[in-house]
């Protein structure tokens, strides 16, 4: 019989946002996603450049590093400005670096800020993580976990419009995210555009503006005008998006994600908070599944999801043809035909 695991030790050390870094004697940003690590790396060096102007900048390599090096560097200089020191490359470090980098955490100096980036591709290092974590340097911890799934994708879109205090309507955050689905850093950059550009809401027709290229034949663009029942769209805009190279899967997978978020808040008469609170989901998910339910019956809604089940199945080599799968998933949903048709 195996032994059983041993639960993961909780940190000691404070754990903040990449949103809102803010610095210590030792900062940890951990974790894959890179554009989540360099916001919070850019955000601790404009605290600290707020602070005093007069701030020194260095960077270490720690997978290619001379020995002396940080403490070098972290040393107060003639005048005594306030010194960043960025470590990249943490999980290649060198002996020579993580000899040097236990010996600091004894004695972190006074006015010097080291950011260590450590991106978990190895365990190199975790000697260091661990007495960091532990306490030892009086530092603190930013995790930067892969931005991986859609509902990811949109909490870290809807968060750079909610930072910047501007309103983005569900849709339009939606198609921008599925625009974008494949690159973070192209969605960040592309919500960075519309922020700078557009005054006031940002809706449909901005993004429709901007990016409607790569809107116009997105997976929840087809999933959206299916579900409410304007099959002609729906088939059109599907077609489109095969035209363009879209996956089937994806394609499916919008459309079954959709119809079990509908199944989730069918029937229930809780308050939009509290539903999205028990279902562990955003307010404006209920609202907009509760809307899309409009003109659907609980057996039409069971009867398109277990055709989505089918024809996710088709569309993963179940079928020797994926297309005319998708195609009559569509006309199911967005016909609301008792399953099967």
């Amino acid at each position: 019989m195996a032994a059983p695991r041993r639960p993961a030790r909780a940190s000691a050390i404070p754990q903040l946002s990449w949103r809102t870094p803010q610095p210590a004697p030792i900062v940890l940003v951990s974790g894959p996603e890179e554009v989540c690590a360099q916001r919070a790396t850019s955000g601790i060096r404009s605290y600290l450049r707020a602070e005093d102007e007069a701030l020194e900048v260095s960077d270490i390599d720690a997978a290619d590093y001379t020995a002396g090096s940080l403490p070098a560097y972290a040393a107060p200089s003639l005048f005594g400005e306030p010194r960043l020191i960025r470590v990249t490359s943490v999980e290649k470090c060198s002996d020579a670096f993580l000899a040097d980098a236990l010996a600091y955490l004894a004695g972190p100096q006074e006015g010097a800020t080291v950011v260590l980036r450590h991106t978990g591709a190895s365990v190199r290092g975790k000697k260091l993580l661990d007495a960091i974590r532990a306490g030892e340097g009086g530092g603190v911890e930013i995790a930067c976990p892969a931005i991986t799934r859609d509902a990811d994708r949109v909490d870290f879109a809807a968060g750079e419009f909610r930072a910047a205090n501007r309103r983005i309507e569900p849709t339009a955050l939606r198609a921008l995210v599925a625009a974008f689905a494949d690159d973070l850093t192209e969605l960040g950059a592309a919500c960075q555009q519309l922020l700078a550009d557009v005054d006031g809401t940002i809706d449909d027709r901005m993004v429709e503006r901007y990016y409607g290229g790569r809107v116009e034949t997105s997976a929840f663009t087809v999933a959206d005008t299916a579900i409410a029942g304007r099959h002609g769209e729906a088939l059109l805009a599907l077609r489109q998006a095969l035209a363009s190279g879209a996956d089937p899967v994806p394609l499916v997978a919008a459309l079954a994600s959709k119809l079990r978020t509908m199944a989730r808040v069918v029937g229930s008469r809780e308050s939009a908070p509290a539903l999205a609170a028990r279902l562990g989901m955003k307010d404006w998910q209920v609202d907009r599944a509760r809307r899309d339910l409009n003109g659907w019956s609980s057996e039409a809604l069971g009867g398109a999801i277990q055709a989505a089940a089918r024809a996710d199945a088709e569309v993963k080599g179940a079928s020797r043809d994926a297309t005319f799968a998708v195609e009559r998933l569509l006309t199911i949903v967005a016909t609301r035909r008792p399953y099967p048709d």
